[in-house]
């Protein structure tokens, strides 16, 4: 009997073999993606090799720019048929014009069967970004719930299937929301506690009963010199390890570095040869660390990592925080905003490459936003940090939430103020906003841009 084979690529990236067909899934072949996540271990990639591999298929999950990127598909053949999953139509036009010649938009529920593989997409909890996949081959039953929560129908579905072989989890939960206000959240969580991972993931598990378990789709860090890196990510390899064997004592756990490559019948999983684009650097085995006893920098100190814009971008930020912010932020709905339905005072503070800063205030409510003059800080009822490199190239080059190292409300207001925020969600933030709404697939057309200018 024919082996299926399961490799590693980085992330939530992996390729299946069977009976000499290749499918990968969501595929990064960049050290760092997503511009500031590094893989994790370290490694490096052979493009050179990666260019002479052939796909019988590539599968996208979804949309984010850590599983669609424009980048490591301008690597492969474009006669590869790319099937991905998106609400917006905007991402399949542009992998057509990147040159691929069969893209098709996946539909949830339904299977596609190619060669000994049977692979269906189904809803995640979010079915407006995520989509998860099962994967069947060779006997062999595979669960790869990518980065997503699976929501409460599809797995009903799921945990009627046959037995489950092998499950690749995202093990990681990410503290997002606290990044953006370090000051908040600090001290409310401790190390190692099982409220770092949710409770009905635990439950989910124990239903599906999985033969192997795989802690899947994170895989990364941040720069060498950010204070994210023991702040994000609250589970270690080690941790995980621990929960699946207090919780699922029938269940191994396996740990699959980038690059790896395994091979099942269903009853053994037998580590064999490794990809050969995919070079490890230092320890593969190394694992997360994670302490809130930390002193967290300032935005001004945050921003003298970055280098500096011209002075012409620099005006180009300025007249946007002038006249531009005001126009865009016109244009929304702001019918959900219900805190910034009466006028609040916003400070918007921008910090250049040598810590100096530029400070905006505002009235916004109802709908605008109008200058005023500066306010004390006791007056505010919102703020926002962030350095002006990240503005730009969230602004002009599609940069992403996850690298611009945004602050929200990071400070303590007054007592009423702080009583109304503690129900609202800071992703209302006006300059998020502002940068990010109906602004679908920036990243990938910014990586488009870039793809087309270089020399041919």
């Amino acid at each position: 009997m024919v082996s299926l084979r399961v490799s590693r690529i980085l992330h939530a990236g992996y390729i299946f073999e069977n009976q000499c067909v290749r499918i990968a899934f969501d595929p990064v072949f960049e050290n760092p993606f997503s511009r500031n996540c590094f893989s994790f271990p370290s490694i490096k990639f052979d493009q050179a090799k990666i260019r002479s591999e052939k796909f019988d298929a590539i599968f996208i999950s979804h949309y984010h720019d850590d599983h669609c990127s424009l980048e490591s598909l301008n690597l492969l053949d474009r006669r590869t048929p790319i099937y991905m999953y998106s609400v917006h139509d905007e991402f399949f036009s542009l992998i057509r014009e990147l040159g691929f010649t069969q893209v098709f938009p996946l539909r949830l529920n339904s299977t596609i069967e190619l060669g000994p593989f049977k692979i269906t997409p189904y809803p995640a909890l979010d079915r407006d970004v995520d989509s998860i996949f099962q994967i069947e081959s060779g006997g062999v039953n595979i669960l790869n719930v990518v980065d997503s929560w699976i929501d409460p129908e599809t797995f009903d579905v799921l945990k009627k299937k046959n037995a489950w072989h092998l499950i690749l989890w995202p093990f990681q939960t990410m503290r997002e929301m606290e990044i953006l206000s370090p000051s908040r959240y600090g001290l409310k969580s401790g190390r190692g506690t099982a409220l770092d991972w949710p409770s009905e993931w635990i439950e989910q598990l124990k239903s599906l009963k999985p033969q192997w378990i795989v802690p899947s789709s994170c895989q990364f860090k941040f720069e060498d010199w950010s204070w994210q890196n023991q702040f994000y990510f609250p589970i270690s390899y080690q941790y995980f390890e621990q929960l699946m064997c207090e919780n699922l004592p029938e269940t191994k756990v396996i740990r699959i570095n980038p690059g790896n490559r395994f091979s099942t019948d269903g009853h053994v999983m037998t580590q064999v040869e490794s990809i050969k684009w995919i070079h490890p650097v230092g320890d593969q085995n190394a694992d997360y660390s994670f302490t809130l006893e930390q002193l967290i920098p300032t935005t001004a100190a945050v921003a003298q990592k970055f280098k500096s814009i011209t002075d012409q971008q620099k005006k180009l930020i300025v007249d946007y925080c002038q006249t531009g912010l005001a126009l865009k932020y016109k244009s929304f709905d702001h019918a959900e905003s219900e805190y910034f339905a009466i006028p609040r005072k916003w400070k918007l503070s921008i910090f250049d490459h040598d810590g100096s800063g530029i400070y905006f205030f505002y009235k916004i409510g109802d709908g605008s936003i109008e200058s005023i003059e500066p306010t004390a800080e006791t007056d505010l009822e919102w703020t926002t940090e962030i350095p002006l490199s990240k503005f730009f190239s969230a602004l002009h080059e599609g940069e992403s939430l996850s690298s611009m190292y945004v602050r929200i409300n990071d400070q303590r207001f007054s007592q009423s103020v702080e009583s109304e925020l503690k129900t609202i969600d800071f992703l209302e933030d006006p300059l998020l906003r502002c940068l990010f709404s109906a602004n679908v697939a920036s990243y990938q057309k910014s990586q488009l841009q870039k793809i087309k200018n270089q020399p041919v």
